[in-house]
C-alpha cells in the first residue's frame, strides 16, 4: 500500500520487475509492526525471505523470538541476523540461493472478511483468463476492488493494454462491488477493513512467536522521550544541543584551519617559484596562483575543518536516534505553516551544507511540500557562512569577553542568529503555502526509533566521505572559476580604477539602503560560487590589493572595517544578509538537478534574496532612527 514515490517504485519492481527473490528486513525490537509489510509482500510474490535483524538489540531488551514458529506461520523462510556480523550476511545470502533453487508454493495466509473473499472469488476466474503474465491474481483482484490508481497505471504499462477498458472485467467489478455494498462495505471503508485484517493477522502471528521477558523494556527510552519531546523541555534542549555542537565546531576548527592556511600559503611560495623558474608569464602566474590557487586555498582551509567537525557530530546525533525527536518537536510548527514535519530533518542537514539539505528533501513525499523545503533550506546557514557570521560576531559583539568564555559567547550568539533563520523558514514556508504553493499539509507518520549506541568509526568514515568530501568537491569545482574572475576584476583597470572598484561604486547607493556598502554587496555577488570567499574579497577591495589576502588578527580586520565606515548597524546588516541571501552556486546546481526545473531553481534563488533585502532595509530603517 504505497504512500510515497519511493514506495511506489519498490512496489512496482516487486510486482513487475521480474525479481529473483525479495528480502524483507524486519526490526526484531518491533517485529509485529514490521510483519504488516511482510504480509503485504507475501500476497504479491512467493519468493520471500524474512530477515529478522537487530537481534542483538532485542536480546538487550530481553525480547525472545521463536524463529521456527514464525517461519511456519508465515510459510516462508526466516533468517536471523545482526547485520554488523559478516557471517550473518553470508547466512542470509545462502538462504537466497536455496529459495532460488526451490521456490515456495504457498497458500494465502491473510483471510479477509467473508464479503471481501466472496468479491475476490467473483473476479479472480476472469482475471486469470485475461492476465496471462506472471502476477498474483488474488492480490490483483484486491487492488482492483480497492482501486489503487498508481498501481493500475503501472499495471497497464506492464500488460501493454488498459485492463479496466475490458467490458467483461468492468461488469465483474461492478458485481463484486455491489456484493460488498450489500454487505455494508463501501469503497471508502474497504481499505481500512483490509488494513485491519492484515494488522489482526500480524498480531496473531506474533502473539505466540514473540515473548517479552521484560515488559518494561522500553521504559528507559520512554522516560528519555518524555524529556526530549516535552512541550516544556523539548525545544530548549534542542537549542542547547545545537549551541553545544556550534561551540565544539567553532572551538575545534580554529587551530586546524590556521594550520591548513599556513600550509597552503607555504605551498603558494613553492608554486610561484616553480612557475617563475620556467619563465611563466606574470599574468599567467597571477591568474593561476593569486586567482585560482588562493581562492581554492581559502575555501579548503576555511570550509574543511568546520565540516570535518560538524558533519560527524550531526551524524552522531542521527545514529543516536535524536534527529527524529527534532522532527517531532518541530512538526506542529511546520504543520501550522502548511508544510511537512520532515522539513525539520532537511533543515538540520542544511546546517552542514545547503546542497546536502536540498538533496535530503527527497524524503518528503508531497511535491508541493518538497518544493517549500527546497526553497527555504537556504535560511539556515551552512558551514560556508559560519566563518563570516563568527568573524563579525567576534569583532563587534564578543570583543569585551575574553578567555574560554569567548567561544561560548560566540556559540550562544550564533545560535540566536540561527534561531532567527529558523523563524524565517517558518514565515516564508507559510507565505509560500498560501501563495504560489497552495495546498493542505500531508500527514506525517513518524516512528521514534530506539536510542542506540552510535558506531563511532562508521560515523566518522561516513560523514567524512559521504558528506564532507562530497560537499567540498562541489565547492572546489565552483570556486576555481570564481578565482579567475576575481583576479581579473582586481587587476584590470579603467581610468586607473579597477573593475572591482567600478562595480562597488555602482552598487553602493543600493547597498546603503541595506545598511551595507558597495564593496560588501559586490563581495556577496562574487562569492556566489562559495560563501567562504566573501570576507577575503572585502579585504582585497578595501586595501586595493590585486590578490586575495588575509590580515594577521581579527583586531586588524576590525580596524580595517571601521576605517571603511563599518558600525554595529553594518555588522548586523552584514549578518542578516549573509543569513538570508541567495544560495551558493553549488546549492543552485543541486536544486536544478533535484527539481529538473530552471523555473524552480530561479524561484529558490529569488525568494531568499527578496526576503534578505526586505529584512535588511527594515532593520536599517529602524536602526537609523536610534543612531
Amino acid at each position: 500500500m504505497a504512500h510515497s514515490a519511493e514506495e511506489e517504485v519498490a512496489r512496482d519492481f516487486i510486482c513487475f520487475g521480474n525479481h529473483d527473490a525479495v528480502i524483507v528486513v524486519c526490526d526484531a525490537t518491533c517485529l509485529e509492526r514490521n510483519i504488516n509489510l511482510v504480509l503485504q509482500i507475501i500476497e504479491i510474490t512467493t519468493n520471500v525471505i524474512v530477515c529478522v535483524n537487530l537481534l542483538d538489540e532485542a536480546k538487550k531488551k530481553n525480547i525472545v523470538i521463536d524463529l521456527d514458529a514464525l517461519a511456519q506461520k508465515l510459510g516462508v523462510s526466516v533468517v536471523d541476523t545482526v547485520a554488523r556480523r559478516k557471517k550473518d550476511l553470508q547466512k542470509l545470502m545462502l538462504e537466497v540461493e536455496n529459495i532460488l533453487s526451490e521456490p515456495y508454493i504457498k497458500k494465502p495466509i491473510v483471510k479477509y472478511l467473508e464479503p471481501i473473499e466472496k468479491a475476490i472469488d467473483i473476479i479472480e476466474p476472469l482475471i486469470n483468463q485475461k492476465v496471462n503474465k506472471q502476477i498474483n491474481t488474488r492480490w490483483l483482484c484486491l487492488k482492483l476492488l480497492d482501486y489503487d490508481e498508481t498501481l493500475i497505471n503501472s499495471l497497464d504499462k506492464f500488460l501493454g493494454f488498459d485492463l479496466l477498458s475490458d467490458e467483461e472485467i468492468n461488469n465483474k467489478l461492478k458485481e463484486a462491488r455491489n456484493h460488498l455494498v450489500e454487505n455494508g462495505i463501501d469503497v471508502k471503508s474497504l481499505r481500512d477493513i483490509i488494513v485491519s485484517c492484515i494488522v489482526k493477522r500480524a498480531e496473531d502471528i506474533c502473539k505466540d512467536t514473540v515473548k517479552y521477558n521484560k515488559e518494561t523494556y522500553i521504559t528507559r527510552d520512554r522516560k528519555i522521550d518524555k524529556i526530549l519531546t516535552s512541550k516544556l523541555t523539548g525545544i530548549p534542549i534542542m537549542i542547547c544541543l545545537f549551541a553545544l555542537v556550534f561551540w565544539i565546531t567553532i572551538s575545534g576548527a580554529n587551530y586546524p584551519s590556521r594550520l591548513l592556511s599556513e600550509w597552503f600559503f607555504w605551498m603558494e611560495g613553492k608554486l610561484t617559484a616553480a612557475l617563475q623558474y620556467i619563465d611563466a608569464p606574470a599574468w599567467f602566474i597571477g591568474i593561476l596562483v593569486d586567482g585560482v590557487y588562493r581562492v581554492l586555498a581559502w575555501v579548503i582551509s576555511v570550509m574543511l575543518p568546520p565540516m570535518a567537525i560538524f558533519f560527524p557530530l550531526f551524524t552522531l546525533l542521527e545514529d543516536l536516534g535524536y534527529l527524529p525527536r527534532i522532527a517531532f518537536n518541530l512538526d506542529k510548527y511546520f504543520k501550522k505553516c502548511c508544510a511537512c514535519g520532515k522539513q525539520a530533518l532537511t533543515m538540520c542537514m542544511g546546517f552542514g551544507c545547503n546542497a546536502v539539505g536540498v538533496i535530503g528533501c527527497r524524503i518528503i513525499d508531497s511535491p508541493r511540500e518538497r518544493l517549500i523545503a527546497i526553497i527555504t533550506n537556504n535560511f539556515v546557514p551552512c558551514n560556508g557562512r559560519f566563518p563570516t557570521l563568527i568573524a563579525v560576531l567576534s569583532m563587534f559583539f564578543v570583543g569585551t569577553v575574553s578567555g574560554a568564555f569567548k567561544s561560548v559567547f560566540s556559540a550562544i550568539l550564533l545560535t540566536v542568529v540561527i534561531i532567527f533563520g529558523i523563524l524565517m523558514t517558518f514565515a516564508v514556508s507559510k507565505i509560500l503555502s498560501k501563495t504560489i504553493l497552495k495546498g493542505v499539509p500531508s500527514s506525517f507518520t513518524l516512528e521514534l526509533p530506539p536510542f542506540r549506541k552510535p558506531q563511532i568509526g562508521k560515523v566518522i568514515v561516513r560523514s567524512i566521505f559521504d558528506r564532507t568530501l562530497f560537499v567540498l568537491g562541489r565547492a572546489v569545482c565552483t570556486a576555481a572559476p570564481a578565482g579567475i574572475i576575481i583576479w581579473l576584476m582586481a587587476n584590470i583597470t579603467i581610468n586607473d580604477i579597477t573593475l572591482l572598484a567600478h562595480c562597488s561604486d555602482f552598487l553602493d547607493p543600493f547597498a546603503q539602503l541595506l545598511g551595507l556598502d558597495g564593496v560588501i554587496l559586490l563581495a556577496f555577488i562574487l562569492g556566489l560560487p562559495a560563501n567562504e570567499i566573501v570576507v577575503p574579497i572585502i579585504i582585497m577591495a578595501y586595501i586595493s590589493s590585486g590578490k586575495i589576502t588575509e590580515l594577521e588578527t581579527l583586531s586588524d580586520l576590525k580596524n580595517l572595517l571601521v576605517a571603511n565606515g563599518w558600525t554595529w548597524v553594518t555588522a548586523i546588516s552584514m549578518m542578516l544578509f549573509s543569513l538570508l541571501h541567495w544560495p551558493c552556486a553549488t546549492t543552485c546546481l543541486t536544486i536544478k538537478k533535484e527539481t529538473q526545473s530552471i523555473k524552480w531553481t530561479a524561484v529558490s534563488f529569488i525568494v531568499p534574496t527578496v526576503f534578505g533585502i526586505l529584512v535588511c532595509i527594515i532593520f536599517t530603517s529602524i536602526a537609523r532612527l536610534f543612531v
